[in-house]
């Protein structure tokens, strides 16, 4: 039996060996779900979900509902004992790799190639991003730097602007870059710097006034 744990490091190797030059990210909570692990690639982000032998479907149909809202295209990592079945559970945009495990180690076979996801959209894949990466998408197109409004007042900025100040096949490069370059530790201290730079002045408590009971009549 095949579990997660014996599958991760090698997959990420067949991973660059496949799709060339990539950058995995595990563990990123999307809408009501937790991707396994998403795949950076030049022009698009792949969610990967992995079910291991040891794994059942139980919330795979919700996985794929969140996936699909996140991830250019999309791909399920399946173990032999749900290799006959897989294509019953998920879309046909997606695609589907098989593991197996072998005298010479754990080995690859791309059963199906994953299609271009329409159900992605900005609104959500924008979220993936962190306050400064989102500044430095504003300063990729010359737009206001907003420093003092919120993640989501910035996202609504940004959604506005891809058609006209934004041309989307530039925004996919820059997008892609900005997880390529992403350093977590430089990104934490510049998140904790904006975070004090931005801190809202505590308000003064007000004294609480006790109320006179009215004299009996």
């Amino acid at each position: 039996m095949i579990y997660d744990k014996d599958i991760r490091e090698p997959l990420f190797d067949w991973l660059e060996l496949t799709f060339g030059k990539v950058r995995v990210i595990e563990e990123k909570t999307i809408g009501k779900s937790r991707a396994d692990v998403f795949m950076v690639l030049p022009d698009c982000i792949c969610g990967i979900e992995i079910k291991s032998d040891a794994d059942t479907y139980t919330r795979l149909a919700r996985q794929v509902k969140d996936y699909d809202r996140y991830f250019d295209r999309n791909l399920v990592v399946v173990g032999t004992s749900h290799a006959m079945h897989i294509e019953e559970h998920v879309p046909a945009h997606w695609g589907i790799v098989t593991v197996e495990d072998t005298p010479e180690g754990i080995d690859f076979y791309l059963l199906r190639k994953p299609g271009e996801n329409e159900k992605a959209g900005w609104d959500r894949k924008l979220t993936l991003l962190w306050r400064p990466e989102l500044a430095a998408v504003l300063e990729a197109f010359e737009m206001p730097k907003y420093k003092a409004m919120s993640k989501p007042f910035v996202i609504g900025k940004i959604l506005a602007a891809i058609g006209t100040k934004i041309p989307e096949e530039k925004l996919k490069t820059v997008f892609s870059n900005l997880l390529f370059e992403r350093d977590y530790d430089i990104l934490l201290k510049n998140i904790e710097q904006y975070r004090e730079e931005h801190k809202r002045p505590e308000r003064p408590r007000r004294k609480r006034r006790r109320r006179r009971k009215s004299a009996a009549k």
